[in-house]
């Protein structure tokens, strides 16, 4: 079996290299060593997570000791430094001597045997030295880039679009873990009741303060492995998700299309709101993911609930008509980097190729509304070109469309906000933007 820092160093080359999914690299890891333990498992998370989300913050304490900047090393060499700088900055249960030593030891079998000693010698200084901050530019983006280890155009973004303290409110929020939170098959059980039984295998499970049907679970373990999740009792959702399906106003006996519906959550919280009455098609342009909105439809017992392959970018007549419409679009995703921490990295001239394709399907999905009708527009990113934007050319070009009302108890960021952008630090939920529309009659 593999060294578990071999494992985390596994992982974070394949994400550097290849842009995957954390989540999904960490998952495959895991998976393909069935003898670690839980806490050999754990330590693993918390290697790959914590040096993904503190990776800015390490290369600018690794770089006082290089003579190049530390992202310019080889990957292989990049990633054993970052690594090893994590635990001895971040992680007080490992000594550093430890950290350092299993350093070495990963330069020598992966590919970086000739910097045994640049390894050796610059975490030392790091561990002399602990934790350094830029001095001198405290209240700049620059600042704000390295000390919560975010990407400075990101930043830059984040201060033009909602000032200085929700930007510096994102980034710091973006290094805290998420809660796990649940929507509460209400076909099947209640919160109560629920709760009970979750509490039979050792979860503990507090109420949402903002949904009667959401809750915050801890000391799970696996989610897939709990009784009350193999029988369909709930699923998982972020508060943000939620509210986006109250937002549609979905009744008994709509019929409702889910138009990027993959892996499902919005499809199975709105034909629970629906009360199981009435049709749901949720289509995704991938086939498994597909597949896994029906598993998950069958699992919770949501029999109107019916799906497709489709792009949602193209009309197709044989699909009919809907009372409403969900359009949450693909997106960049920086509402979620606390989620999935590589996100931050993301190219910034991919994700400004993003709106033409969102508008796109947002026109192409209000061909299948009825008149009176609703759609809800979402993403689950922080970027004003992929949410206020996209809805202002939206309403210009469709005169035959007007801004709905929709959760008027839920605080606006500020008083500009003309749709409803939800925020970690200020709603403790993701990061979200929520926009409703009725066609008119």
């Amino acid at each position: 079996m593999k060294n578990p820092r071999q494992i985390a160093f596994e992982a974070l080359l394949k994400i550097h290299r290849e842009g995957a999914y954390s989540n999904l690299v960490l998952d495959s890891m895991l998976s393909a060593n069935p003898g670690l333990d839980e806490r050999d498992r754990a330590f693993i998370s918390n290697l790959v997570y914590g040096t993904l989300d503190h990776m800015i913050i390490i290369d600018y304490n690794l770089g006082l000791y290089l003579n190049q900047p530390a992202k310019k090393l080889k990957p292989e060499l990049h990633t054993i430094l970052v690594l090893g700088a994590y635990q001895i900055l971040f992680m007080d249960k490992v000594p550093d001597h430890a950290a350092v030593s299993e350093s070495v030891q990963l330069a020598k079998v992966n590919k970086s045997s000739f910097a045994a000693s640049l390894v050796n010698a610059v975490l030392r200084r790091v561990a002399d030295n602990g934790l350094k901050y830029p001095e001198g530019n405290e209240g700049t983006a620059e600042y704000l880039s390295v000390r919560y280890s975010c990407p400075q155009w990101l930043i830059e973004m984040w201060i033009q679009a909602y000032g200085y303290r929700n930007a510096e409110g994102l980034a710091s929020k973006a290094l805290e873990p998420a809660d796990l939170t649940v929507r509460v098959n209400t076909l099947k059980t209640d919160p109560e009741d629920l709760m009970w039984k979750l509490a039979e295998d050792g979860v503990v499970a507090n109420s949402s303060t903002i949904l009667k049907d959401a809750m915050v679970l801890e000391n799970t373990g696996p989610v897939d492995e709990l009784a009350a999740y193999k029988e369909g009792l709930f699923h998982v959702q972020d508060l943000s998700s939620q509210l986006c399906c109250l937002a549609l106003h979905a009744n008994p006996g709509d019929t409702v299309f889910d138009m990027c519906a993959a892996p499902g959550g919005k499809t199975f919280t709105v034909a629970e709101l629906m009360k199981g009455e009435g049709t749901v098609k949720s289509f995704d342009i991938y086939q498994s993911r597909v597949e896994l909105i029906r598993e998950g439809a069958k699992r919770l017992g949501l029999d109107n609930v019916s799906t497709y392959f489709s792009d949602a970018s193209y009309y197709n007549p044989n699909y009919g008509v809907a009372d409403r419409i969900l359009c949450d679009v693909p997106c960049s995703g920086l509402g979620i980097i606390r989620r999935k921490p590589e996100i931050r990295f993301k190219n910034k001239p991919e994700i400004d190729k993003l709106p033409e394709i969102q508008y796109k399907i947002l026109c192409n999905s209000i061909r299948y509304l009825k008149p009176g009708g609703r759609i809800v527009y979402s993403t689950c990113t922080l970027n004003p070109a992929e949410n206020d934007e996209v809805c202002d050319r939206f309403l210009a070009e469709h005169p035959d469309f007007t801004v709905a009302d929709y959760l008027t108890r839920i605080p606006r960021y500020s008083q500009t906000d003309k749709y409803l952008t939800l925020m970690p630090h200020l709603h403790g939920t993701d990061g979200f933007f929520i926009a409703a529309f009725e066609k008119i009659n």
